[in-house]
């Protein structure tokens, strides 16, 4: 919930008051009919329906409540065009701001005054009856610079997570002793991530440029790119769960043998995501079709939501499983291999508070003084997830920076810089250094020890020549 709310005011708050108009001017509800050549949905947008049914109810409540029998002066009930007004004494009568525009905010209050005489109070200007909507506006520009940092995080968070990713791709796709089925798993999830940003920056620039912008283009096309941005965050965490699957399987359920079958990962990764996101289309388009469906105040945003809480539970549940399996047979075998498969299920499981931080620790919206904090701290985590999953996965991966160091030393053998100016003398010796250190079979017996097995022609490829330093250091080891 909280990524799309987050998105939503974004985009929202970027279209501005077009729908409202100006507020210190006469009533401008009690004036539609002077728009009787404008197209009222252009207008009002999605909140004309919400309008409607407060007329609708205002006026069977004029119906049915009875007239008052005192013969002091009061004012007649009305509805404004907004809000509905009750039978009121003379004085000041008071109700909190509506909910119909994405500037008014719901916390302020709209004043109504009735007159001594038992009339409602006519503005000087335009002479017609009007009421005080400006208090509900009144923070609008305060909203307006809060929202553009948000626009300007979004739009960083989400660049730096595309280079932070295609650089990670990079690496595990370059290095061959990186080659496995996990990191294969890393490298779509990778994948969907740099979707999702280039999607969600595309859906951004678009609804920013307001409401004329929208039309210019298409709308369609702003919907279409609404879709693909459910659809790619339903992806990475459904990529995620195949990550806790993949882990669950290899060390608990030993069933497979041999490799398992990444067919049905990526069913689930890709395919399964696109019911979620065209039901979502279509509910959408016909309950709740919004300018570019940037409002996140409908219900039907649990049709993405419910299958990503769903993930996210279930991942925790196989991830901490498996860490109750791997601790029961540490303190059994001690075996560097059971330390090993904890590290990896230990930076999979990392991955669950960071990027379920907005989908369960705090799905509903925050009231009070704290809820700009709030949303620029939930901000924060959903446009940087990039980064972070790149971070864990693969920056702060050892096997990935080992193998990187070999890369580097190869390089600076290949190109005669050993850092003391003497040229590198090949030798036929080799420092080989095995690969992978999670196996990728799963054993009958739930065993995590590996047995030994000879160097594959791949671990072969990753041996790197010893330096001239090395072979001294070995020749005198010998001679002593």
């Amino acid at each position: 919930m909280w990524m799309s709310l987050t998105l939503s005011l974004v985009a929202a708050l970027a279209l501005g008051t077009e729908d409202v108009g100006s507020l210190d001017t006469a009533e401008k509800p009690a004036e539609e009919e002077n728009f009787s050549n404008v197209d009222l949905t252009t207008l009002y947008g999605n909140s004309r329906p919400q309008i409607l049914a407060a007329q609708f109810e205002c006026y069977l409540m004029m119906i049915h409540e009875p007239l008052r029998t005192d013969q002091d002066p009061y004012c007649n009930r009305t509805w404004d065009g907004w809000m509905c007004w009750g039978d009121s004494a003379p004085g000041t009568a008071m109700q909190m701001c509506p909910p119909y525009f994405t500037d008014f905010d719901p916390s302020e209050t709209v004043t109504k005054i009735c007159n001594p005489d038992g009339q409602w109070f006519h503005h000087p200007d335009s002479k017609r009856v009007w009421t005080n909507y400006t208090l509900c506006s009144a923070r609008n520009e305060d909203n307006r610079k809060f929202t553009l940092s948000l626009y300007y995080l979004a739009m960083t968070g989400h660049g730096i997570s595309i280079a932070s990713l295609i650089v990670s791709l990079v690496i595990f796709s370059y290095l061959n002793s990186l080659s496995c089925q996990r990191i294969s798993l890393h490298k779509n999830m990778f994948i969907s991530f740099i979707f999702n940003s280039v999607f969600t920056m595309g859906w951004l620039s678009m609804t920013s440029g307001g409401s004329q912008t929208i039309s210019a283009i298409n709308p369609v096309s702003c919907k279409i790119l609404a879709t693909l941005v459910q659809y790619t965050a339903t992806s990475i965490y459904f990529w995620m769960l195949c990550e806790g699957i993949y882990l669950h399987t290899l060390i608990i359920v030993a069933v497979f043998v041999g490799e398992q079958q990444l067919f049905w990962y990526y069913v689930l990764g890709w395919v399964f995501p696109i019911i979620p996101a065209i039901t979502y289309a279509v509910a959408r388009g016909f309950y709740f079709n919004d300018t570019c469906w940037i409002s996140a105040s409908s219900h039907l945003l649990y049709i993405i939501h419910g299958p990503i809480h769903a993930a996210l539970f279930v991942n925790c549940f196989f991830l901490l499983n498996v860490i109750r399996v791997l601790i029961t047979k540490l303190r059994k075998t001690h075996c560097a291999e059971s330390t090993t498969y904890m590290k990896a299920v230990r930076a999979t499981l990392i991955l669950i508070p960071l990027l379920g931080v907005q989908y369960i620790l705090m799905p509903w919206i925050p009231d009070g003084y704290y809820h700009q904090a709030i949303y620029f701290f939930v901000s924060v985590f959903s446009n940087f997830q990039g980064l972070l999953v790149a971070i864990i996965l693969c920056f702060c991966n050892a096997e990935a920076q080992t193998a990187l160091r070999r890369k580097w030393a190869q390089w600076k053998i290949a190109w005669g810089k050993t850092g003391w100016g003497e040229t590198p003398f090949v030798s036929h010796h080799f420092n080989c250094h095995t690969n992978s250190t999670i196996e990728e079979t799963s054993r009958a017996s739930g065993s995590v020890e590996v047995p030994a097995k000879a160097p594959s022609h791949q671990q072969t490829e990753n041996c790197y020549l010893m330096s001239v330093g090395e072979q001294r250091a070995n020749g005198l080891q010998k001679t002593g």
